[in-house]
């Protein structure tokens, strides 16, 4: 019997949003103990687990909403679903047992799995096609950068192996394959934002091409930003983040105004506060981002900063994971996931309704109050590091872990019965 696109979309919800509360419970833990294994892992989790499920099925949903010849094939997604799964599991035994080369495996298996899926885009889109649209000029980024990603912790897998073969680069360490695994999962909610939001507003051309021109800047700095950190460039990292926190303040205004006009004028719809708490915490992981480099000592350097600076560069990592990613594609689940349960296809994603109220009220009352949790105990979260409290720290993983759990909850009482 042939898996139906709505029940493979809830089988992805319940996948991501566990897998990001595993995360959080480990880490929580991990300060809890102090377990150098917990704190360890738990990035892993979230990167492997989360980040390969985001662009391997969300992502592929956004490009085929816009391109409907790039068909969406349930039973290969649940391939891959059950890939990643495997995947968690392997690097859960890597790192407890000390096998790097399982690592590197684990990163050889997955940046297979993600071929298989870049090349059917590549084969069915041209690049000519792919350009065009903007929204998916910056989906295809994110599935090449988590290409790249994959292809790390394969290298970061092989240089743990053998430390003094000198076969594998000096910049490959496992914060440079976090620093990047974090790029696939930013660059997608960009285009998420023009297509579901201000393509919809008045005066779509200026919209179109400012964010034609944040592609490139806001792809372009990322890149000019990672060749400046490998070369240990001060000014070049101080230029390009400060450009980027400057275009981030921009979207976060212009969001704001355009959440207020359309709460003012349609409904309230949690999927909007969601993404516009991820760019707040946005402008907070760039704000931290720039102390972080201040501080900076020189690439490769364990810790990277000062100890007694360390909360810094804490508070950047979780203000992007917890705040920017997770916010963000929690907003980005509220709209895409309803939208094709209820139509069971891409249809009603593709239409002017996607952004309607698909819900009941008393589910988005629910995710409101979520969202107010989830934002309470992300702020614990950077206000545990700064006061070096660990117990804080443990306790607010936890809550954050229940509140983004809670999207599988609350969406589950929403589709009872259908």
């Amino acid at each position: 019997m042939a898996i139906e696109p709505a029940t493979i979309v809830r089988i992805y919800l319940s996948a991501s949003v566990f897998i990001i509360a595993f995360a959080a419970f480990l880490g929580a833990a991990g300060a809890w103990t102090e377990s150098t294994f917990l704190n360890t892992v738990h990035p892993y989790v979230f990167f492997i687990g989360f980040g390969n499920l985001a662009i391997l099925i969300l992502n592929r949903y956004l490009i085929s909403a816009v391109y409907p010849e790039l068909e969406v094939d349930p039973e290969k997604q649940m391939r891959y679903i059950y890939g990643v799964l495997f995947s968690l599991f392997l690097i859960f035994l890597a790192v407890y047992m000390k096998w790097p080369l399982l690592k590197a495996f684990v990163g050889l298996f997955l940046l297979f799995i993600v071929t298989i899926a870049a090349k059917e885009i590549f084969t069915t889109l041209s690049i000519a096609k792919i350009w065009h649209e903007v929204s998916v000029r910056y989906y295809i980024f994110d599935v090449l950068f988590l290409f790249v990603a994959n292809l790390g912790l394969f290298a970061l897998g092989v240089k743990e192996a053998f430390p003094e073969s000198g076969i594998v680069p000096f910049f490959v360490t496992q914060s440079t394959y976090f620093l990047g695994s974090s790029f696939p999962l930013s660059i997608s909610v960009m285009g998420f934002l023009y297509t579901y939001v201000w393509r919809r507003s008045s005066g779509k051309e200026l919209i179109r091409n400012l964010f034609s021109i944040w592609s490139y800047i806001f792809v372009g700095g990322v890149m000019v930003f990672l060749i400046a950190i490998l070369m240990g460039n001060y000014l070049g990292m101080m230029l390009v983040s400060h450009a980027l926190m400057f275009g981030v303040l921009v979207l976060l205004i212009g969001f704001g105004r355009y959440l207020y006009r359309f709460f003012s004028t349609q409904f309230q719809h949690p999927a909007l506060a969601f993404l516009l708490s991820g760019l707040a915490m946005l402008l907070a992981a760039s704000a931290y981002g720039i102390l972080n480099i201040y501080f900076f000592r020189w690439f490769g350097a364990v810790p990277p900063i000062a100890e007694e600076r360390m909360w810094i560069y804490h508070s950047h990592t979780h203000a992007a994971l917890l705040g920017w990613i997770s916010f963000s594609f929690t907003g980005m689940i509220y709209i895409v996931v309803p939208a094709i349960v209820k139509s069971n296809s891409l249809d009603l994603l593709r239409s002017e309704k996607a952004l309607s109220q698909i819900l009941d009220t008393a589910t988005l009352s629910r995710a409101f109050r979520q969202l107010t949790v989830a934002l309470v105990s992300a702020t614990s979260v950077l206000l545990a590091f700064y006061m070096e409290s660990n117990s804080l720290l443990a306790f607010a993983g936890v809550v954050f872990g229940f509140a983004v759990y809670y999207s599988r909850i609350n969406l589950g009482k929403a589709f009872k019965g259908r």
